[in-house]
């Protein structure tokens, strides 16, 4: 080997042995760096008390030594008795039946109530009559009076001329003789004679099967159901039995309302379907009447407006339906006191319909038209058979001619 290659391989020698070196140096440096500094010291963290561990499950009773249990008999074990049968579901009460008030005398007991209404009537012509001098003037007040009282013209005409030709041969006129005067003259055009009887009786000599029918008709807002249940009360109040037909179907609890009427006093309620046939519900509540021996069956119409021709057909319909088991023995019309004239008109077209036998006048009581009592009649030819003087379940009452002339005139 030459001097030159020896020269060369020392340089690369020492190269390696100065590079080696170095690196050890690097290394040695990075290590110290990467050594983590100590932490501060923590309080010491309580460790949680091991677990015991679950006992296994176990397999009930067979898992525990067996016990001595004292054995009994085949005599000795009590065989099951029979089953106590269940107890039946309990009735609902049903409401404690009314006793209504005696019909005879009731307008009696309401004439105050009656009395403070009429005072235009009554004691108005009292006043006007005991004038010291009865001039023309004074005798077209009176004829006013009568005429505002809804008596109507032509009742009024003849009145006036009545009290005219009677006090001028009377001469002298005193309180008393005014008064006896006046109740004599307006008893007169009230027409006692008319027969008021309500025919509620069962036909015992005809038919004994057969009980009497009423049929109750009005237009809507006269009180028509609720007049109806008053009936029903005075017929009960009389001693008889009845059966209701609820055949106002087209009212929304019409049903309901008639039923209540006839839960209070004991009287069956017969009723249909909501909507459905009138006619249908009518005829069923008289056959159940003739099948329970019933006195009187009383059917509640829907109230029929007098200006819808088709509803009036209906009702004709009706009544002819129930004639299929007898001729109908009452047909009452109601009528609301305070329409005063409009009234009439009503009256008038359901006479065309339906054979009115008797008119039941609701709200006079509210009312100083007392003379539609007088304009009716007129009108139709029948009378005026009950009054309604309150809101109470027995203020409807038989009408008596003398008693309402009393309460128009006063004492």
């Amino acid at each position: 080997m030459d001097t030159l290659t020896l020269v060369i391989v020392i340089v690369v020698a020492a190269i390696v042995v100065v590079g080696g070196g170095a690196g050890l140096v690097v290394s040695g440096r990075r290590r110290k760096a990467a050594l983590p500094k100590p932490a501060a010291p923590q309080a010491p963290v309580e460790q949680a008390p091991a677990r015991e561990p679950e006992p296994e499950p176990q397999v009930g009773d067979e898992a525990a030594p067996p016990k001595e249990e004292p054995r009994r008999t085949v005599e000795e074990v009590e065989l099951p008795g029979e089953p106590e049968p269940a107890a039946a579901p309990a009735e609902p009460e049903k409401p404690a039946l009314e006793v209504p008030e005696p019909a005879a005398g009731r307008l009696v007991r309401l004439r105050s109530r009656l009395s403070r209404s009429q005072n235009t009537l009554g004691k108005g012509l009292l006043a006007l009559l005991s004038r010291d001098h009865l001039d023309e003037d004074t005798w077209e007040e009176i004829e006013d009076t009568l005429l505002t009282a809804d008596i109507g013209v032509q009742p009024t005409q003849e009145l006036v001329e009545r009290l005219r030709t009677r006090v001028k041969v009377l001469g002298t006129r005193t309180p008393d003789e005014l008064r006896a005067l006046l109740r004599e003259e307006l008893l007169t055009l009230i027409d006692p004679e008319m027969d008021r009887e309500l025919r509620t009786a069962r036909h015992a000599e005809a038919d004994p099967s057969r009980p009497a029918v009423v049929m109750v008709v009005g237009v809507n807002g006269t009180g028509k159901t609720t007049t109806c249940g008053r009936i029903a009360r005075v017929i009960v109040a009389e001693g008889r039995t009845v059966v209701l037909g609820a055949a106002d179907t087209f009212r929304a609890a019409a049903a309901d309302q008639l039923q209540t009427w006839g839960d209070r006093v004991g009287a069956r309620t017969v009723r249909g379907p909501e909507g459905g046939d009138p006619a249908s519900v009518a005829f069923d509540a008289v056959k159940e009447g003739i099948a329970d021996g019933s006195d009187t069956v009383l059917v509640d119409t829907a109230g029929r407006l007098h200006t819808k021709t088709g509803l009036m057909d209906e009702l004709g319909k009706v009544k002819r339906v129930v004639e299929k088991h007898g001729p109908v023995d009452e047909v009452l019309l109601v009528l609301d006191a305070t329409t005063g004239q409009n009234g009439m008109v009503q009256a008038r077209v359901f006479a065309e319909v339906v054979d009115i036998t008797g008119i039941v006048l609701t709200k006079l009581d509210g009312t100083a038209k007392g003379g539609i009592v007088v304009a009716v009649q007129r009108e139709l030819g029948v009378p005026v058979k009950l009054v309604g003087l309150g809101e109470g379940a027995d203020d409807l009452a038989p009408f008596e001619p003398g008693a309402f002339v009393d309460a128009l005139i006063g004492e």
